[in-house]
């Protein structure tokens, strides 16, 4: 007998689409927990979502509502489109249509969950893994149990949103609290994770998560064999918003739920973990498990999977190569960002602030690529702090010399508030002044950040990264005021870095054009990387095309042409 029905929704109206996996993952605990779990997904009812809401709503009375907000904005620098706007207004929605309390959580609302349980006016949220405590509110809501007995979880109280303490930092006392900008990223979250488990994945029913569906029009579908991570890149919001700690799920239970995907026609997936290779051994063991499979049974859906991954340039050798080759990897996206030495120093480090590879990585990692068959997508991350023309031309001859399958060159940083770079920023601003390089295509005046220690409230500090002091949104961006530009752009809080972006396209010999991702001032259209509602990779869908989008980078002004959608290059600045 159910226990009560939980409602989980999808707000995420962004394409191409992206299939919910939390909920996924949500619904499996939840259902071992005795509860009916029902998925409200309006990705596919962008525009009569609120019919749609209205319609279940109509018909069905839930215990808990829960709401994913897989993005906060899309992180994209030159374009700073905010989704929180529209999902309060499907959270306001969902207010008049149920009196069931709701409770926020998911990776983007993770990286700011006290400013936005204050902003959706929301009674509950969960920062990181959510398995575990939403399965505690349920029960707590389902008997009656006062929800401040569930550990990890944001409450809206009269005093302001609180965080029920978890038992890590109960154990730890005062040596850590909440209310300081290391808590987040140094919290212990393993304890969230159900590391056990294999997540049910399902397809064709219209209550749950369609993954299939979601692969038919998007390409892929996504696999966790970890979450959390230890190192403490300055600009990653993984640790603070997952937790500073591996949490390795099982081989077998990782590799039984590739093969359910794989048994739906579900064959190109992705790894959704900060990096796959940045706890090796394990990664390694759920290759050789894939492998074991294939080869054990040649009926084994596992024989036509198609694997893709994200990596860091180390560790990453040989036998890793091999083995991926042999799961069926068919390319891996690799996160080098740079190639200085001076700039990786204290940008991409280890939980003890070392850097952790060289630009010598990088070449190893796309010559063993290539050597087993593997395409190679490399990235650049220009802007950090000593950014400079001179090191910008540096890395990208660097990178072209890779000739790896795609380069892609991105500009820019959205600042968050638990990341190493926006906590610094904030504390060198000090409520008082103004940096260099800060910089928002909304902002009124002067962006002043505050320190948490000035501010009131875990909710305030938050809030200042996404909002003015007006409640309007200002999205926090950084970009290195030693890059060359016009004349008192770096200290204009809305100037645009246009002689940058122009430095990268001429950079480029027209004869690489096809294999280069470049940004664009516009921050849209078909020869950017920005990834909410692109035209070239909603055309992808549109024909079918499967797969990481990258790899049909080379051929995307034919199928721009095949999908109807290929218009002229805009202009710089347009």
């Amino acid at each position: 007998m159910s226990r009560g029905l939980v409602t989980l929704v999808n707000p995420n109206k962004v394409h191409p689409p992206i299939a919910p996996y939390a909920l996924d993952v949500l619904t499996t605990s939840l259902e071992r927990n005795g509860f009916e779990v029902e998925v409200v997904d309006l990705t596919f009812h962008r525009d009569d979502w609120r019919a749609h809401l209205t319609g279940y709503f109509a018909q069905r009375r839930p215990l808990l509502v829960g709401v994913t907000i897989r993005n906060t904005d899309t992180v994209y620098a030159f374009e700073q489109r905010p989704f929180v706007g529209e999902h309060k207004e499907i959270i306001a929605e969902i207010k008049v249509l149920t009196g069931a309390p709701i409770v926020g959580g998911g990776i983007g609302f993770s990286t700011m969950p006290f400013a936005l349980v204050e902003y959706f006016d929301i009674p509950f949220g969960v920062q990181g893994p959510g398995e575990f405590i939403l399965c505690d509110l349920a029960d707590a809501l389902a008997t009656g149990r006062d929800p401040s007995t569930v550990p990890g979880l944001l409450r809206n109280t009269a005093e302001g949103v609180v965080k029920v303490p978890p038992p890590a930092l109960a154990a730890r006392g005062a040596a850590l609290t909440l209310n300081t900008p290391r808590a987040g990223r140094e919290e212990d979250r393993l304890w969230q994770v159900d590391t056990a488990g294999t997540y049910v994945r399902r397809s064709g029913d219209p209550s749950k998560v369609d993954n299939l569906l979601y692969y038919r029009v998007g390409g892929l579908a996504g696999i966790l064999t970890k979450n959390g991570c230890t190192y403490q890149c300055s600009h990653c919001v993984e640790p603070a918003a997952k937790g500073g700690r591996f949490g390795r799920r099982d081989v077998t239970g990782v590799v039984d739920e590739m093969q359910s995907l794989a048994a739906q026609g579900i064959l190109d997936q992705h790894t959704t973990d900060s990096e796959f290779n940045l706890s090796i051994a394990h990664a390694k063991n759920v290759l050789r498990e894939i492998v074991r499979r294939r080869h054990a049974d040649p009926a084994n859906p596992l024989n036509d999977l198609r694997l893709w991954v994200y990596c860091q340039p180390a560790p990453f050798d040989e036998e890793f190569a091999a083995l991926l080759a042999a799961a069926g990897c068919r390319g891996v996206n690799v996160g080098t960002d740079h190639v200085r030495a001076d700039m990786l120093k204290g940008w991409k480090v280890t939980g003890k602030g070392t850097t952790y590879y060289t630009f010598a990585d990088t070449e190893n990692l796309v010559r063993l690529c290539h050597s087993h068959g593997m395409m190679t997508m490399v990235e650049a991350l220009f802007g950090m702090p000593g950014e400079t023309e001179d090191s910008m031309r540096e890395c990208v001859r660097a990178f072209m010399a890779l000739d790896a399958t795609v380069t892609g060159f991105s500009l820019g940083l959205r600042l968050f508030p638990h990341t190493p770079l926006g906590v610094e920023m904030a504390e060198k601003c000090d409520g008082v002044r103004t940096l260099p390089g800060l910089q928002s295509n909304t902002a009124t005046g002067p962006i002043i950040l505050k320190p948490l220690a000035k501010c009131a409230s875990m909710a305030e500090y938050e809030r200042q990264f996404m909002f003015d002091e007006d409640g309007g949104f200002r999205l926090v961006c950084y970009f290195s005021p030693d890059l060359t530009e016009a004349p008192g752009t770096a200290t204009d809080p809305t100037g645009l870095r246009s002689q940058s972006v122009q430095l990268l396209w001429d950079l480029i010999d027209p004869a690489d054009a096809d294999r280069v991702m470049l940004p664009t001032l516009s921050g849209s259209g078909e020869f950017e990387n920005n990834y909410a509602d692109n035209p070239f990779l909603i055309g992808l869908g549109a024909l079918g095309y499967t797969g990481a989008f990258w790899a049909h980078w080379r051929d995307r002004d034919a199928i721009m042409r095949r999908a109807g959608t290929l218009t002229p290059a805009e202009p710089i600045g347009a």
